[in-house]
């Protein structure tokens, strides 16, 4: 547990992603997390969703990495979710938001689908420095 003077965060749980199977355990973490911090089912669905898009992107972009998830109960309620990874990160973080861009073979529409869906995120990478993507629900 971490304390500072204007809130309480109480880190919960950092899980590796390192395959499919690992896909399914952030969702299904995500799920109790939000349910344990108060969302209602909306609020749930929406980071689970986001939280799901990003660490299939952690996984098949990234190389790997991981998630810290945390509860935060003060001053409001809510779940962080920070994915991390070391892969080759992205060169231009405005066009990677944009609906339509991918590198891949997907629609284009994760990242700036799963800003959509949360409360706060922020992206920070540079070519050959990995990603650090961190996003918030909040009740």
């Amino acid at each position: 547990m971490r304390l500072t003077a204007r809130k309480k965060t109480t880190v919960l749980e950092t899980q590796d992603i390192r395959c499919s199977e690992d896909v399914v355990r952030v969702r299904q973490k995500v799920r109790a997390l939000a349910a344990q911090a108060g969302l209602g089912l909306v609020d749930q669905t929406k980071i689970i969703t986001a939280a799901s898009e990003l660490a299939r992107n952690t996984l098949d972009y990234g190389g790997g990495g991981h998630v810290e998830m945390e509860t935060i109960t003060l001053p409001r309620r809510g779940v962080r979710l920070v994915f991390i990874d070391q892969g080759p990160g992205i060169k231009d973080i405005d066009a990677a938001l944009r609906d339509g861009f991918t590198t891949g073979n997907g629609m284009g529409l994760g990242l700036g689908g799963a800003k959509r869906l949360s409360s706060e995120f922020a992206i920070e990478s540079s070519p050959g420095q990995g990603t650090r993507i961190t996003l918030a629900r909040w009740k």
